[in-house]
């Protein structure tokens, strides 16, 4: 088994959206999360809310490291990791919930859309969906430490930067989403939460 991956962020900011999924993800049953990473907030969460079963999914160079960290665990309710690039197939399956945190502002646009797109083929009706992350309103940055957050991403590569939160509710909407809830979280983060109509 290799060395588990680690993110100091996850254990920053696990605590913060545990609070938000704790409201939103109660009365849910499976849940896909997009870019799942080192997989750590999968067993936060999949811990914390024992009724949900857990898919974890990244590209493929990820999944050792999740597989690392479910294989430690082994919580019952976190199955083996799917391999998805958003830009390739889906999951041919689906979920009454999805979740994903820290990942809009590394795809380019071009992926953003294709996630949402990906989305509307997963979703259940009346699914919920939670993204955590930066998320810039009325074109403007929230914060300075945002604003040199975005030139850092930018100058690791063109295609990456926080995103409008408008532009990004506009591809939800166009998949049958609502906005339910839009939490503010430390760090200058957010939380949003969409529930299919």
């Amino acid at each position: 088994m290799p060395e588990k991956p680690y993110s100091e962020a996850c254990v920053r900011n696990r605590e913060p959206i545990l609070a938000v999924l704790r409201r939103h993800f109660a009365d849910r049953q499976r849940v896909l999360e997009i870019g799942s990473g080192t997989g750590q907030h999968a067993l936060h969460f999949a811990a914390a809310l024992p009724q949900l079963q857990w898919q974890t999914s990244d590209r493929a160079d990820y999944l050792d490291g999740i597989r690392a960290w479910l294989a430690e665990a082994a919580l019952a309710n976190t199955p083996p990791p799917l391999t998805l690039d958003v830009n390739g197939a889906w999951p041919d399956a689906q979920f009454d919930a999805a979740f994903g945190a820290n990942s809009l502002h590394i795809m380019s646009w071009a992926e953003v859309q294709k996630t949402f797109d990906g989305l509307a083929t997963v979703l259940t009706p009346h699914a919920k969906l939670a993204i955590y992350g930066p998320f810039n309103y009325g074109g403007a940055f929230t914060s300075d430490s945002n604003a040199a957050f975005d030139a850092a991403l930018k100058a690791r590569a063109a295609q990456m930067g926080i995103r409008d939160v408008e532009a990004v509710q506009r591809l939800a909407a166009d998949i049958g989403l609502q906005l339910i809830e839009d939490v503010a979280m430390p760090a200058n983060n957010r939380c949003l939460v969409w529930q299919r109509a």
